[in-house]
Protein backbone atom coordinates (compact mmCIF):
# COMPACT_ATOMS: atom_id res chain seq x y z
CA UNK A 1 0.00 0.00 0.00
CA UNK A 2 1.05 3.19 -1.14
CA UNK A 3 1.98 6.63 1.30
CA UNK A 4 -0.39 8.40 -0.55
CA UNK A 5 -3.45 5.36 -0.02
CA UNK A 6 -2.09 5.04 3.71
CA UNK A 7 -2.73 9.18 4.01
CA UNK A 8 -6.22 8.99 2.58
CA UNK A 9 -7.14 6.26 5.20
CA UNK A 10 -7.16 2.99 3.38
CA UNK A 11 -6.57 1.69 -0.05
CA UNK A 12 -9.14 0.29 -3.00
CA UNK A 13 -12.59 0.84 -3.02
CA UNK A 14 -13.04 1.53 1.04
CA UNK A 15 -10.39 4.28 0.68
CA UNK A 16 -11.88 6.11 -1.60
CA UNK A 17 -15.59 5.72 -0.25
CA UNK A 18 -13.87 6.72 3.03
CA UNK A 19 -12.03 9.92 0.92
CA UNK A 20 -15.37 10.94 -0.83
CA UNK A 21 -17.42 10.73 2.54
CA UNK A 22 -15.18 13.28 4.01
CA UNK A 23 -15.04 15.42 1.76
CA UNK A 24 -19.09 15.71 0.82
CA UNK A 25 -19.18 15.85 4.72
CA UNK A 26 -16.46 18.83 4.61
CA UNK A 27 -18.18 20.99 2.15
CA UNK A 28 -21.55 20.10 4.04
CA UNK A 29 -19.64 21.41 6.99
CA UNK A 30 -18.35 24.74 5.47
CA UNK A 31 -21.95 26.01 4.36
CA UNK A 32 -22.44 26.87 7.95
CA UNK A 33 -18.91 26.51 9.78
CA UNK A 34 -15.71 27.66 8.39
CA UNK A 35 -12.27 25.84 7.08
CA UNK A 36 -13.86 22.49 7.63
CA UNK A 37 -12.30 20.96 4.28
CA UNK A 38 -9.07 21.03 5.18
CA UNK A 39 -8.25 22.80 1.67
CA UNK A 40 -6.48 26.18 1.51
CA UNK A 41 -6.08 26.49 5.16
CA UNK A 42 -3.05 24.68 6.13
CA UNK A 43 -2.19 27.92 7.69
CA UNK A 44 -4.71 28.58 9.77
CA UNK A 45 -6.08 24.97 9.87
CA UNK A 46 -9.83 23.47 10.73
CA UNK A 47 -12.01 25.86 12.33
CA UNK A 48 -13.45 23.39 15.79
CA UNK A 49 -16.29 25.28 17.93
CA UNK A 50 -15.45 26.88 20.70
CA UNK A 51 -18.46 27.65 23.25
CA UNK A 52 -21.34 25.06 24.62
CA UNK A 53 -23.41 26.65 21.73
CA UNK A 54 -21.14 26.57 18.90
CA UNK A 55 -20.39 23.07 20.57
CA UNK A 56 -24.55 21.81 20.25
CA UNK A 57 -24.62 23.05 16.63
CA UNK A 58 -21.71 22.08 15.37
CA UNK A 59 -22.87 18.51 16.52
CA UNK A 60 -26.31 18.58 15.14
CA UNK A 61 -25.50 19.82 11.96
CA UNK A 62 -22.73 17.11 11.20
CA UNK A 63 -25.26 14.60 12.33
CA UNK A 64 -27.76 16.27 9.79
CA UNK A 65 -25.04 15.84 7.26
CA UNK A 66 -24.36 12.44 7.77
CA UNK A 67 -27.75 11.42 7.77
CA UNK A 68 -27.94 13.30 4.06
CA UNK A 69 -25.28 11.29 2.97
CA UNK A 70 -27.04 7.90 3.25
CA UNK A 71 -28.83 9.92 0.28
CA UNK A 72 -26.58 11.53 -1.27
CA UNK A 73 -23.28 9.47 -1.94
CA UNK A 74 -25.49 7.06 -4.01
CA UNK A 75 -26.11 9.94 -6.28
CA UNK A 76 -22.29 10.65 -6.23
CA UNK A 77 -21.50 7.27 -7.72
CA UNK A 78 -24.16 7.68 -9.84
CA UNK A 79 -22.62 11.33 -11.36
CA UNK A 80 -19.36 9.41 -11.39
CA UNK A 81 -20.61 7.19 -14.44
CA UNK A 82 -22.24 9.74 -15.89
CA UNK A 83 -19.10 11.97 -16.01
CA UNK A 84 -17.30 9.37 -17.32
CA UNK A 85 -19.69 8.99 -20.46
CA UNK A 86 -20.36 12.51 -20.52
CA UNK A 87 -16.05 12.91 -20.80
CA UNK A 88 -16.62 10.27 -23.87
CA UNK A 89 -19.03 12.18 -25.98
CA UNK A 90 -17.12 15.58 -25.02
CA UNK A 91 -14.02 13.95 -26.13
CA UNK A 92 -16.15 13.34 -29.24
CA UNK A 93 -17.41 16.26 -29.55
CA UNK A 94 -13.54 17.96 -29.48
CA UNK A 95 -12.42 15.62 -32.42
CA UNK A 96 -15.07 16.58 -35.14
CA UNK A 97 -15.91 20.14 -33.75
CA UNK A 98 -19.25 21.75 -33.61
CA UNK A 99 -19.82 21.73 -37.10
CA UNK A 100 -18.86 18.24 -37.39
CA UNK A 101 -21.46 16.91 -34.60
CA UNK A 102 -24.48 18.77 -36.36
CA UNK A 103 -23.19 17.77 -39.31
CA UNK A 104 -23.41 14.27 -39.10
CA UNK A 105 -26.95 14.77 -36.71
CA UNK A 106 -28.17 16.66 -40.10
CA UNK A 107 -27.13 14.13 -42.46
CA UNK A 108 -28.17 11.16 -40.57
CA UNK A 109 -31.52 12.00 -39.62
CA UNK A 110 -32.14 14.36 -42.95
CA UNK A 111 -31.23 10.84 -44.55
CA UNK A 112 -33.52 8.94 -42.74
CA UNK A 113 -36.86 11.83 -43.38
CA UNK A 114 -36.20 11.89 -47.25
CA UNK A 115 -36.37 7.81 -46.91
CA UNK A 116 -39.52 7.69 -45.09
CA UNK A 117 -40.82 10.52 -47.54
CA UNK A 118 -39.98 8.47 -50.67
CA UNK A 119 -41.16 4.90 -49.30
CA UNK A 120 -44.77 6.94 -48.90
CA UNK A 121 -45.40 7.58 -52.10
CA UNK A 122 -44.72 3.94 -52.64
CA UNK A 123 -47.72 2.23 -53.50
CA UNK A 124 -46.42 -1.03 -52.04
CA UNK A 125 -45.72 0.79 -48.29
CA UNK A 126 -48.55 2.02 -46.34
CA UNK A 127 -47.11 4.87 -44.55
CA UNK A 128 -49.33 7.76 -43.69
CA UNK A 129 -48.35 11.47 -44.54
CA UNK A 130 -48.44 11.97 -40.67
CA UNK A 131 -45.74 9.52 -39.99
CA UNK A 132 -43.08 11.31 -41.94
CA UNK A 133 -44.25 15.14 -40.93
CA UNK A 134 -43.34 13.01 -37.27
CA UNK A 135 -39.75 12.15 -38.61
CA UNK A 136 -39.45 15.33 -39.88
CA UNK A 137 -40.35 16.92 -37.11
CA UNK A 138 -37.97 14.38 -35.02
CA UNK A 139 -35.01 15.15 -37.13
CA UNK A 140 -35.39 18.75 -36.93
CA UNK A 141 -35.27 18.76 -32.73
CA UNK A 142 -32.30 16.34 -32.54
CA UNK A 143 -30.33 18.16 -34.77
CA UNK A 144 -30.86 21.40 -33.31
CA UNK A 145 -30.80 19.53 -29.86
CA UNK A 146 -27.52 17.93 -31.06
CA UNK A 147 -25.80 21.68 -31.73
CA UNK A 148 -27.06 22.98 -28.37
CA UNK A 149 -25.48 20.71 -26.07
CA UNK A 150 -22.51 20.59 -28.41
CA UNK A 151 -22.66 24.41 -28.56
CA UNK A 152 -23.29 25.05 -24.34
CA UNK A 153 -20.59 22.01 -23.50
CA UNK A 154 -17.49 23.95 -25.32
CA UNK A 155 -18.53 27.75 -24.88
CA UNK A 156 -20.80 27.27 -21.32
CA UNK A 157 -19.47 26.99 -17.83
CA UNK A 158 -20.67 24.37 -15.04
CA UNK A 159 -24.16 26.07 -15.03
CA UNK A 160 -24.95 26.36 -18.43
CA UNK A 161 -23.54 22.50 -19.32
CA UNK A 162 -26.13 21.83 -16.55
CA UNK A 163 -28.68 24.05 -17.47
CA UNK A 164 -28.74 23.09 -20.87
CA UNK A 165 -26.29 20.86 -22.51
CA UNK A 166 -27.66 17.86 -20.37
CA UNK A 167 -31.04 18.25 -21.08
CA UNK A 168 -30.09 18.57 -25.31
CA UNK A 169 -28.00 16.25 -25.07
CA UNK A 170 -31.19 13.75 -23.48
CA UNK A 171 -33.37 15.17 -26.29
CA UNK A 172 -30.91 14.19 -28.90
CA UNK A 173 -30.57 10.43 -27.44
CA UNK A 174 -34.10 9.55 -26.52
CA UNK A 175 -36.09 11.04 -29.85
CA UNK A 176 -34.01 8.49 -32.05
CA UNK A 177 -35.74 5.57 -30.76
CA UNK A 178 -38.92 7.12 -30.12
CA UNK A 179 -39.49 8.22 -33.77
CA UNK A 180 -38.07 4.81 -35.39
CA UNK A 181 -41.24 2.69 -32.66
CA UNK A 182 -43.15 5.41 -33.75
CA UNK A 183 -42.64 4.24 -37.83
CA UNK A 184 -41.95 0.66 -37.22
CA UNK A 185 -45.17 -1.03 -35.75
CA UNK A 186 -42.51 -4.43 -34.62
CA UNK A 187 -41.13 -1.57 -31.55
CA UNK A 188 -44.49 -0.33 -30.29
CA UNK A 189 -44.55 -2.77 -27.84
CA UNK A 190 -40.74 -2.80 -26.88
CA UNK A 191 -40.84 1.41 -26.45
CA UNK A 192 -44.01 2.86 -26.85
CA UNK A 193 -45.99 0.84 -24.76
CA UNK A 194 -43.64 1.51 -22.02
CA UNK A 195 -43.85 4.93 -22.54
CA UNK A 196 -47.69 4.43 -22.25
CA UNK A 197 -47.46 3.09 -19.04
CA UNK A 198 -44.92 5.23 -18.16
CA UNK A 199 -47.09 8.82 -18.70
CA UNK A 200 -50.19 7.00 -16.68
CA UNK A 201 -47.73 6.20 -13.89
CA UNK A 202 -46.63 9.90 -13.74
CA UNK A 203 -49.70 11.08 -14.15
CA UNK A 204 -51.66 9.33 -11.39
CA UNK A 205 -48.70 9.69 -8.81
CA UNK A 206 -46.81 12.87 -9.84
CA UNK A 207 -49.16 15.49 -11.70
CA UNK A 208 -51.99 14.91 -10.02
CA UNK A 209 -51.04 18.24 -7.58
CA UNK A 210 -53.63 21.38 -8.87
CA UNK A 211 -55.33 18.77 -10.98
CA UNK A 212 -52.50 19.05 -13.79
CA UNK A 213 -52.91 14.68 -14.71
CA UNK A 214 -56.94 15.79 -14.91
CA UNK A 215 -56.03 18.94 -17.80
CA UNK A 216 -53.70 16.92 -19.76
CA UNK A 217 -55.72 14.28 -20.18
CA UNK A 218 -58.96 16.30 -21.07
CA UNK A 219 -57.17 18.39 -23.93
CA UNK A 220 -54.24 15.91 -24.95
CA UNK A 221 -54.10 11.97 -26.50
CA UNK A 222 -50.81 10.57 -26.39
CA UNK A 223 -50.59 9.05 -29.91
CA UNK A 224 -48.10 9.71 -32.75
CA UNK A 225 -45.59 12.55 -32.54
CA UNK A 226 -47.03 13.36 -28.53
CA UNK A 227 -44.73 10.39 -27.60
CA UNK A 228 -41.90 12.02 -28.67
CA UNK A 229 -42.90 15.54 -27.41
CA UNK A 230 -43.28 13.91 -24.13
CA UNK A 231 -39.80 12.49 -24.11
CA UNK A 232 -38.58 15.71 -25.04
CA UNK A 233 -40.10 17.02 -21.59
CA UNK A 234 -38.66 14.43 -19.66
CA UNK A 235 -35.25 15.08 -21.26
CA UNK A 236 -35.15 18.69 -19.47
CA UNK A 237 -35.92 17.36 -15.58
CA UNK A 238 -33.64 14.16 -16.31
CA UNK A 239 -30.80 16.32 -18.50
CA UNK A 240 -30.46 18.68 -15.10
CA UNK A 241 -30.66 15.77 -12.28
CA UNK A 242 -27.58 13.74 -14.29
CA UNK A 243 -26.14 17.63 -14.77
CA UNK A 244 -26.72 18.06 -10.62
CA UNK A 245 -25.40 14.02 -9.83
CA UNK A 246 -22.40 15.30 -12.20
CA UNK A 247 -21.32 18.61 -10.51
CA UNK A 248 -21.60 16.59 -7.45
CA UNK A 249 -19.25 14.29 -8.48
CA UNK A 250 -16.73 16.84 -9.50
CA UNK A 251 -16.82 18.51 -5.97
CA UNK A 252 -16.34 14.92 -4.59
CA UNK A 253 -13.23 13.67 -7.45
CA UNK A 254 -11.92 17.45 -9.41
CA UNK A 255 -10.39 14.73 -11.45
CA UNK A 256 -9.78 11.38 -12.07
Amino acid sequence: MSTRSRQRGGGGVVGAIKTDVQRLHGAWMELVFPRQRGRGHSVMGKWKPETLPQRIAYRGWSVLGMLGLLLLYPLTVLGFGTRYYAAKLDSTRTRLGIVGVTGIALLGWGLLTLAWGAMSYMEQVDIPFDAVLAVAAASGVATVSTALAATCSKFGGRGLTVALAYPFAMTALFLPPVVAALVTPSLEGVILEPSYDFAVWVLDNVLFVGGINEYLRGNFELEGAAYAAMWTGISFPLGWFLGVVTALANLVRPSQ
